[in-house]
């Protein structure tokens, strides 16, 4: 046994990522590889959950097609723009690039609170696949209000995916990706039967005569329910481009397109958003109009489409949360330099599953997405500016990389200082972090080049 062990141990560390140095050229990947990866992390089990809440919220028709739209195009533009070119120059995780700028000590505080947000959102992923394995066999799901986990079976339902989803995270990018492929397109196909098969009882006619008129005052219908924020279209724009903010504006997706052999991968993100946070979401709130506005994503997916849609909930969270715990892995990974990156990742996997378990995280999902975006933001802001307009205003690079610096102070100030004004900000939740970001660039911008003049 102590033999096997022992193999088993030597294979996954030759699980190499390239956790501390540029990817070779040898190892980037083709531009399909991204495109399922990418579709397979955003057509996700999140999805019902989001989709659904934009009903409950009482998101009219008009304001939901224009919102998504225009939304979806801002983050793919993002991807493209801003992450995937940095990450293609550097060929680094985000998590090693931030030392060369910000210093070790920085980058560790980063990397905790990093690693600690995605478990948590890794976690509300295999919360929503849990209530589509809790209904087959019989365990209660969490209701719409509860914080704590509700039974034992709950608990032994979501630990055992969480097994599941972190094995696959260890395994690395190619296998991540390769897993994408495959099982996207039916989860795709999943979601869409779904929404057709449920039109018939919102009491749509085989004719699609009515169609339109049902999807306005039965499913988009501009009525919020009860306890539930009235949103328009300036939630859904802006809920749409920020919902992976952290990964394409915050650079979080670095660890991805370092593999890219162009930056225009980028592009490949939408494969992502428009079948994922667009046509998803609106089969997903079909689905919970039909169901009487019950928020249970197993429950949507099973009266749709059976135990094919139980699968596709499953699956749906298993391709989001395997590359989320891959990124949860590398940037603790960065903090760990004894410890090879599978050890980590698996350490992470089990904190996630234990997050999992508490169904507060994924019942609050929309409010959460918006936080560890905001809280992630400014970091990106101050990498965007170290790489792009330092060379152009010649303010010198990586100062903490060339002086030793355990802290940037101007980063760990304009980090933090963002996010405090940012909480104080007279506007919704939903909308802080672009103003935000600006003055996260024009600060550390303004504090370096001064620190130079000094």
């Amino acid at each position: 046994m102590a033999e096997r062990i022992a193999n088993l141990t030597a294979a996954m560390d030759r699980l190499y990522e390239f956790d501390r140095e540029p990817v070779t050229p040898d190892k980037l990947q083709s531009g399909g590889k991204f495109a399922g990866l990418l579709a397979g992390e955003h057509v996700a089990a999140t999805e019902f959950v989001i989709g659904a809440f934009f009903v409950l919220h009482g998101v009219a028709a008009r304001d939901l097609l224009l919102g998504l739209l225009l939304g979806n195009l801002l983050a793919v533009l993002s991807w493209t723009f801003i992450c995937a070119p940095i990450a293609v120059r550097t060929r680094l995780t985000l998590y090693w690039y931030l030392r060369k700028i910000a210093g070790p000590g920085v980058t560790f505080i980063y990397n905790i609170a990093n690693a600690f947000l995605y478990c948590v959102l890794a976690g509300a992923m295999i919360s929503v696949s849990a209530t589509a394995v809790g209904l087959v066999v019989g365990i209660p799901v969490p209701g719409l209000g509860a914080v704590w986990p509700t039974s034992l079976g709950w608990v032994l339902v979501t630990v055992g995916l969480g097994a599941a989803f972190t094995a696959m995270a260890v395994l690395g990018f190619s296998k991540l990706s390769r897993f994408a492929e495959v099982v996207s397109p039916w989860i795709f196909v999943v979601f869409i039967a779904g929404a057709v098969a449920m039109l018939p009882r919102l009491g749509v006619g085989p004719g699609l005569e009515n169609f339109g008129a049902v999807l306005r005052d039965k499913v988009w219908n501009g009525v919020a329910a009860a306890g539930q924020e009235k949103f328009g279209f300036g939630h859904v724009l802006f809920f749409a481009w920020f919902c992976n903010l952290a990964m394409h504006v915050g650079l979080s997706d670095m660890a991805l397109f370092r593999y890219a052999r162009r930056w225009t991968y980028g592009l490949y993100s939408a494969f992502g958003m428009y079948p994922g946070h667009m046509l998803a979401w609106l089969a997903s709130g079909i689905m919970v109009a039909a169901v009487g506005r019950e928020m249970h994503p197993g429950l949507m997916a099973f009266e749709a489409a059976g135990i094919a849609g139980v699968a596709g909930v499953l699956l749906a969270g298993w391709t989001t949360a395997n590359p989320t715990l891959y990124r949860a892995g590398l940037a603790l990974q960065t903090i760990t330099p004894n410890w090879p990156r599978w050890k980590i990742t698996l350490l992470a996997g089990g904190a996630t599953t234990v997050l999992a378990c508490f169904p507060v995280f994924f019942l609050k999902l929309l409010d959460y997405v918006a936080i560890y975006g905001l809280v992630l933001m400014p970091v990106g802001a101050i990498v965007f500016a170290e790489h792009w307009i330092f060379p152009k205003l010649k303010i010198e690079q990586y100062q903490a990389e060339k002086r030793g610096w355990a802290f940037n102070g101007a980063a760990l100030g304009v980090w933090l200082g963002t996010l405090g004004i940012c909480a104080i900000l007279p506007i919704h939740l939903y909308f802080r972090w672009l103003p935000g970001w600006v003055l996260a660039v024009l600060a550390y911008t303004s504090l370096m080049a001064w620190k130079g003049e000094r």
